[in-house]
């Protein structure tokens, strides 16, 4: 019969094994959201943008990467770019790289979405005044557009940090490698992956109330 045993989990295991691996998860999924809103808000703007040499790479980029795993993309990244630039970037960095362009596609959509929120009346306001595009998107459009999609931003990122778990197929200590190596060096390899699991959830439920609190008073706001 199985019995399971969490005694030996303790703050030196914590030290040794897990902290390496949470503060990676954690910069890579920070890391993954500032580059992948600022590079799919680029995406976003080319797609509304009506010009054909604008919208349809955009269109192509976004609609590939988000018809492709995760994993795939991520072992392409690796083995690929350093063919590329004839020199290994290492498994950290090929994570990061990775993240930020696959990402970028989810958020695109998710700005796009956002702008297109915004009621049509207050572009004409901004045309009235004698605003350029680019004057409107900046001072009108873009700042209430990003307001309305904060907590659609922060969701995305929570999945975004579960997806961090991919990297362990190239190698990378993330969270779950970090628990993988602790099972292996405290002959507890089945108790670690339970425990890997419960913190991925107090985690990513913890977030999701913090979202739930956004989006409440984002709705107080409007």
């Amino acid at each position: 019969m199985l019995s399971l045993d969490l005694s030996f989990y303790n703050w030196e295991l914590f030290t040794n094994y897990i902290l390496k691996g949470l503060l990676f998860s954690a910069q890579l999924t920070i890391l993954a959201t500032v580059g992948g809103i600022l590079f799919g808000t680029l995406l976003a703007l080319m797609r509304l943008s009506g010009r054909p040499l604008l919208v349809y790479p955009a269109t192509f980029y976004v609609n590939t990467m988000r018809s492709i795993p995760l994993v795939m993309v991520i072992l392409w990244f690796f083995l690929l770019i350093p063919i590329l630039i004839g020199t290994p970037i290492g498994a950290d960095l090929s994570a990061t790289i990775t993240f930020i362009a696959f990402e970028a596609a989810f958020f695109s959509e998710i700005v796009r979405a956002g702008i297109q929120s915004v009621p049509k009346g207050q572009t004409y306001a901004g045309e009235a005044l004698g605003m350029t595009y680019g004057q409107n998107m900046r001072l009108v459009v873009l700042p209430q557009a990003f307001r309305n999609m904060i907590p659609v931003f922060m969701t995305q990122t929570i999945v975004l940090f579960q997806d961090t778990s991919l990297v362990y197929a190239i190698g990378a200590y993330d969270l779950l490698k970090g628990f993988e190596i602790a099972g292996k060096n405290y002959g507890r390899p089945i108790e670690t992956y339970i425990l890997a699991a419960a913190t991925y959830f107090v985690i990513c439920f913890s977030l999701s109330k913090v979202v739930r609190n956004i989006q409440a008073r984002i709705a107080i706001i409007r």
